[in-house]
């Protein structure tokens, strides 16, 4: 059971759609239970195989096996402090990126911790956290029947956890994971996301990243 927190989102519904595409059993997480509700509704209209429900942050996160947090990070402290006791002993996925736009350009915020999967980590003590998807492209995650050529870097300090998520990720056609090491790396994927958002700035374009030579 996957449960997204703040799943009405692009990154959010982008990745459920994708899931519940491939026969997983997906939980769209709000603040607010109705449009929580609305975005399920959307995505099970696709007929596809995976279950979809959805209910606030709370509860989704109860019921699950693994949590993607797929919120803006100016809200992050404040929807994980309410979530540290159903979330414990979890498998968090963070996807999110301390980003802002000024003048028309991505500028990639600092966080005192080192980064957002890093701010989690510290915030939900008894769980797991792994940074992935900070990188892949929303837009092209809701359009179902694209191929997402890209690799996904996957950071976290915990070995099972890490190899756990990068074989969810290559369920997805196109993917390919890359290990990208411990959690403290993080920081650096997930400033390449205001580069590949300038980048696309400038070129009109949707970006990604491969890694080459391994």
């Amino acid at each position: 059971m996957l449960a997204f927190v703040g799943g009405t989102g692009k990154e959010g519904r982008g990745l459920a759609l994708r899931f519940a595409s491939l026969g997983y059993k997906v939980m769209i997480g709000s603040r607010d239970v109705q449009k929580a509700k609305v975005t399920a509704d959307a995505i099970s209209e696709c007929g596809l195989p995976g279950v979809v429900s959805s209910g606030l942050n709370v509860d989704v996160v109860q019921n699950s096996e693994i949590a993607f947090l797929t919120i803006p990070h100016s809200v992050q402290i404040e929807t994980l402090k309410p979530l540290r006791e159903p979330l414990a002993g979890k498998l968090v996925v963070s996807t999110v990126v301390p980003l802002k736009f000024v003048n028309g350009k991505a500028i990639a915020e600092r966080v005192c911790e080192g980064s957002a999967a890093l701010q989690a980590q510290s915030i939900l003590k008894d769980s797991i956290v792994v940074g992935a998807f900070q990188n892949i492209d929303a837009r092209k995650l809701l359009k179902l029947r694209e191929i997402i050529d890209t690799d996904v870097i996957v950071c976290s300090n915990d070995e099972p956890a890490k190899t756990l998520i990068m074989k969810l990720a290559e369920r997805i056609e196109g993917v390919r994971a890359v290990d990208g090491g411990g959690l403290e790396n993080s920081r650096y994927v997930e400033d390449l996301t205001a580069l590949l958002a300038n980048i696309n700035i400038i070129h009109k374009a949707h970006s990604t990243i491969k890694i080459v030579g391994i």
